[in-house]
């Protein structure tokens, strides 16, 4: 097995542990619960949007439908974008336009190790799964620049398990393992509450002020 990919796997059994959970930020200083409730369901929906579009984009790249594909292409766009503008109001619209840029790498090269995988290709699966890697790396380093309550290795092991679920939904396909894409999609649902809840809590804790 690839080691990067070996590497994905491990954080993937990790992390399955942790399906079911329902962390709760906790409010802090002059933080309202409410406010940061709806930031965090704000943040979960948004994450949960993103992997039920990429995951149309990966079915149909597997069932051949471009009609189908393109459209939920634009969907993942449009998405990423409203990802990427929640930290606007915190960090500015430079920082807003470079967390997408970092979140459209880590779509492509979802969308390549897809590509690859119905082709055959393992040297092109490689390379996304190395390209996932590093993009973990770059995710990580960015958030930890912005905000000192969210750790790099932290950030870089949940960024990896989520591009690990993606790979699994997508051998999946392939291999029409239908039945197991099931509880998949569970695991993938529980880790972007995960990532959105820790994104919450860290703003909070760095700008208690904006959820009074």
């Amino acid at each position: 097995m690839n080691k990067i990919l070996e590497s994905m796997a491990v954080l993937v059994l990790a992390f399955a542990g942790l399906v079911g959970c329902d962390y709760e930020p906790r409010a802090v200083g002059n933080a309202n619960p409410a406010r940061v409730a709806e930031m965090k369901q704000t943040f979960r929906d948004l994450w949960l949007g993103h992997i039920y579009w990429v995951e149309h984009v990966v079915s149909n790249i597997v069932t051949n439908d471009p009609a189908k594909r393109n459209a939920a292409k634009k969907e993942v766009v449009a998405n990423t974008k409203q990802i990427a503008s929640t930290i606007a109001p915190f960090y500015g619209e430079a920082a807003s336009e470079k967390l997408y840029g970092l979140l459209k790498v880590n779509i492509d090269a979802v969308k390549e190790y897809s590509e690859a995988t119905v082709a055959g290709n393992t040297q092109q699966q490689d390379a996304a799964l190395a390209r996932l890697a590093s993009n973990a790396d770059d995710i990580a380093n960015f958030l930890r620049h912005l905000n000192p309550y969210l750790q790099t290795d932290t950030v870089r092991s949940l960024i990896m398990a989520h591009g690990a679920h993606h790979v699994l939904q997508i051998n999946q396909y392939k291999a029409k393992d239908y039945a197991q894409l099931t509880e998949t999609w569970g695991m993938m649902r529980q880790h972007v509450y995960l990532i959105a809840d820790t994104l919450t809590t860290a703003l909070v804790k760095q700008f208690p002020n904006k959820f009074s």
